[in-house]
């Protein structure tokens, strides 16, 4: 029996509240700001607006928690059976937390159940077993010298999370920096706060101790106040390449803290001349550019197809846009939620704008209208596209699928290269030396041949150049972020 989304959305209670130090607490000014529900237009509820005092008490029992030992100096055997438990708390109500962020962020409730029901407590579970399984070295040395290199916890760890994957990516930072014992402190964005301030309590609850998570919910003037912050040791940062590039200047005006960069993306999907036009390839393509409305940094928005089997593509991917449905986020039949905000929601309507300007053909979609409720943005798809057109280079963030013609794995190569960015790719092709031969070639974080997939929690995930930093979120590489070694050399003759 299929659940009751709506049922479960009109009896949830809304927290807005900060939670730092093991409770829930207004902000010390006592602003707020107004929560909205994208996909009506509606308010939720009120949010604790913080500011650089509410970060500089956070990071105050942060730091007070890392030096008590409370949680950095436990064994790695307790640890792991509190982020199970927590795990195991974080499945219980995996389908009310799943309509709460359906509900703050216009995403498909379906989305939402796969990434907060099963995804977030799935983190939890594998860096918990992880923990007990990170072993030092001992070096090579002398009968009268003893080197040993060991793991310590960095400290307290800033997670500036963006709105589009909200709880995800908070997990994806809380779980290893708990695991590896540090101190967080999260930032939700500002659009989506929500469901990163539930957990919090689920965590004390699970029995992370006080002051070891916390949440400082806020503006852009949180983030520099984390990222300025003296006494944080470490920044792990998803959002906009921009916002990125500050995060560096922050580090190098205050203490060089390490900022770990997850970035914005131009992603290409390929299709060469000998691939089969399946269902499934066409599948991917349409997931590729409108999974999440296209709110997705990774998402494949520029496809780039040999002329030899482009018709029989853009047929068939022409077929499925053109029955899309952009709709109630809580409705399972919606292919599409909403946009993010009534600001958004104009930024992706610039850019389509922008491709019709330029000389791109519209093909379905285009700009959305002006009197709907919530803010939906048209399932859009372009062929003609030029590799220095704006919406070839630059990233909309919106549901919008553009088609470039190629005639030689060459062309296609120098085209998907053509990109500050370098964060994914797709490539599809039967030939398994094609197949390698174009992975090894894209300047990015991750390629998948024959399917659109980011990899799963097992594999690292994180971009080149303009898209991310030598640091990677998931994958036992998400770990080392966290993780200082160390060297201890003792002479015992």
């Amino acid at each position: 029996m299929a659940s009751d989304y709506k049922s479960i959305a009109s009896k949830i209670k809304f927290e807005g509240r900060a939670f730092i130090d093991g409770k829930y607490v207004d902000a010390i000014d006592g602003e707020k700001f107004e929560n909205i529900n994208p996909a009506t237009g509606e308010t939720l509820c009120s949010v604790a607006k913080c500011n650089h005092k509410d970060v500089d008490l956070a990071v105050k029992v942060s730091r007070k928690a890392f030096n008590s030992g409370v949680w950095s100096r436990t064994s790695p055997e307790l640890r792991k059976d509190v982020l199970l438990k927590f795990a195991e708390l974080l499945r219980k109500i995996g389908e009310e937390n799943s309509v709460l962020e359906c509900v703050d962020t216009g995403k498909l409730i379906g989305d939402c159940i796969n990434e907060v029901a099963n995804d977030a407590p799935m983190h939890f579970q594998w860096y918990g077993e992880l923990i007990d399984k990170v072993f030092g070295k001992v070096g090579p040395t002398e009968p009268s010298l003893t080197s040993l290199i060991v793991k310590e916890p960095i400290g307290v760890v800033a997670g500036v999370v963006p709105w589009n994957f909200p709880l995800m990516m908070a997990v994806w930072k809380m779980a290893p920096a708990l695991a590896a014992g540090c101190s967080v402190i999260i930032k939700p964005a500002e659009d989506t706060p929500l469901t990163a301030i539930r957990v919090a309590q689920i965590a004390k609850e699970a029995g992370i101790p006080d002051g070891v998570l916390n949440i400082v919910p806020g503006f852009g003037d949180v983030g520099e106040a984390l990222g300025r912050h003296n006494d944080v040791d470490a920044v792990s940062f998803t959002g906009s390449t921009e916002v990125g590039g500050l995060f560096m200047k922050y580090s190098g005006e205050s203490n060089l803290k390490t900022i770990g960069l997850e970035m914005g993306g131009k992603s290409p999907f390929i299709v060469l001349e000998d691939a089969k036009i399946t269902d499934d390839l066409i599948d991917n393509a349409i997931n590729s550019a409108f999974w999440n409305g296209g709110q997705n940094c990774s998402a494949n928005m520029r496809q780039i197809i040999h002329s030899k089997v482009k018709d029989e593509f853009l047929d068939k991917v022409s077929k499925k846009v053109k029955v899309l449905k952009a709709g109630d986020p809580l409705d399972p039949e919606s292919n599409m939620g909403s946009m993010i905000s009534k600001k958004h929601l104009a930024t992706v309507d610039g850019y389509i704008q922008k491709g019709i300007d330029e000389g791109a053909k519209l093909l379905f979609g285009g700009v959305s209208s002006g009197d709907q409720k919530g803010f939906f943005a048209k399932p859009t798809l372009f062929d003609d596209l030029k590799e220095n057109m704006t919406i070839a280079q630059e990233e909309i963030f919106g549901p919008v699928l553009g088609v470039l013609t190629i005639n030689s794995d060459e062309e296609a190569l120098k085209i998907a290269s053509n990109s500050k960015y370098g964060l994914h790719a797709s490539v599809f092709t039967q030939d398994i030396d094609r197949a390698f031969h174009m992975a090894k070639s894209l300047p990015c974080g991750t390629v998948s041949v024959n399917t659109f997939s980011e990899g799963d929690i097992k594999t690292p995930f994180g971009g080149y150049r303009q898209s991310g930093s030598l640091s990677r979120d998931q994958g036992t590489e998400a770990l080392d972020q966290y993780l200082q070694t160390k060297t201890i050399w003792i002479s015992h003759s």
